[in-house]
């Protein structure tokens, strides 16, 4: 009679604590680790005048590695994120016919990020968030010619704004498709070397970028 009671009173108390850690496990709490590709288009911001039949911009394909740590507040998910990334945009000089940018004929070097995120919980496995922080990149100078890189960049400093959603798949794996905008107000040239830098002071340069991600969290 006691050894059944006891397996009873063990039996409600696994019940009872079966759907509280099912409730305290959550999709998007804890470290996580991601992938990340997609379109890249920087441009010369609505300051800028450059008299020229041409775009004013540079496009080609954004791809790097991003970091994070989300914690699960309930309906709310709060985190912080860094990234790391490159592009393939440049200037397109064709026989002598440059499409004119703002900062001069280039190519899109690194680009670093970090900020924070807040999202809310669509469903268990959906995420809905917004983003925004610190954002640096450089633009590595080319030669007239356009095939030539100095060993000198244009560093620019700004801020970046964001919102995407992440799903979460199988086991810790996630997949994010996200949309950010980057301005850059602040530039010098940074020469290699002992070469002092060159402060080039205000500037206005737009960034739009279109990003998918897929991680593992921890």
């Amino acid at each position: 009679m006691k050894t059944t009671s006891a397996l009873l009173v063990a039996g409600s108390m696994l019940a009872v604590a079966t759907p509280a850690m099912a409730q305290d496990s959550s999709n998007f709490d804890g470290f996580r680790v991601e992938a990340l590709a997609g379109y890249d288009v920087s441009q010369a911001g609505s300051s800028e005048d450059i008299e020229a039949e041409n775009d004013e911009s540079i496009e080609g394909v954004s791809y790097g590695v991003g970091v994070g740590y989300d914690y699960d507040a309930g309906g709310v998910v709060i985190g912080v994120e860094g990234e790391y990334a490159g592009s393939t945009a440049e200037v397109d000089y064709n026989n002598g016919d440059v499409e004119a940018f703002g900062i001069g004929n280039v190519s899109a070097g690194r680009d670093l990020y970090a900020g924070a995120r807040v999202g809310v919980k669509a469903n268990d496995d959906l995420l809905v968030y917004a983003k925004g922080g610190y954002t640096n990149a450089t633009y590595d100078i080319r030669s007239v010619g356009g095939d030539t890189e100095f060993r000198s960049d244009i560093d620019t400093d700004g801020y970046r704004l964001g919102a995407g959603v992440e799903y979460a798949l199988s086991g810790n794996t996630f997949a994010k498709v996200e949309y950010r905008y980057s301005n850059y107000s602040d530039a010098e040239i940074d020469y290699e070397g002992d070469a002092p830098d060159v402060d080039l002071g205000e500037i206005d340069l737009d960034r739009h970028q279109v990003m998918a991600g897929f991680g593992m969290r921890f």
